[in-house]
């Protein structure tokens, strides 16, 4: 991360602390970030808002299926856009076009997807407080899907089956490095 950012994103946390206020500029992760179609920034991510989602090796009808996804609710990072159609990045890095009515705004996350196959005993700890000296509520394995409420740039609140908790931004697919949002 460069200088000016971490600048940027401390100048936000004060602003923060001393008034209550969440600046409403672009994360850092955005600020330079290309926009799309749609207006909105690129890369950025959504979810999938359907059980059944095609993805198609182009953006139209007329291209084959190259994939279909059967989880409402998965995590998709969107890093191009064409009229209606989104290309999208999923977190084992499989890309493909889906039409933007099967994509939601709402956010989620998977826990550390890059340890899945690892052959390890890892578990993403899900915490009572945003802190690593919390509580720990609940211990995700690797894959788990959780929906994302907010985060502040190291924590995200979320939750996973029927426990809600935080966990760190560090140990998902779903939220930028030093993003913040609610």
């Amino acid at each position: 991360m460069n200088r000016s950012i971490r600048i940027a994103s401390l100048a936000a946390l004060l602003l923060v602390a001393i008034s209550g206020i969440a600046p409403v500029t672009a994360p850092a992760f955005a600020q330079g970030a290309s926009k799309g179609a749609s207006g909105l920034p690129l890369p950025r991510f959504v979810s999938l808002k359907s059980r059944r989602v095609n993805i198609r090796i182009g953006p139209s009808t007329d291209y084959a299926v190259s994939w279909m996804y059967m989880k409402e609710g998965l995590p998709m990072e969107i890093i191009q856009e064409y009229e209606n159609w989104r290309r999208v990045r999923d977190a084992d890095g499989t890309e493909g076009w889906v039409n933007q009515a099967l994509l939601s705004g709402e956010r989620s996350a998977i826990a550390a997807p890059w340890m899945r196959s690892k052959g390890q005993d890892v578990f993403v700890n899900m915490r009572r407080d945003p802190q690593s000296s919390a509580q720990v509520l609940a211990k995700l394995e690797p894959g788990v899907i959780m929906r994302l409420k907010q985060c502040n740039g190291t924590w995200c609140q979320a939750i996973a089956g029927s426990v809600e908790g935080w966990v760190s931004q560090a140990e998902i697919w779903g939220a930028y490095p030093d993003e913040a949002f609610k």
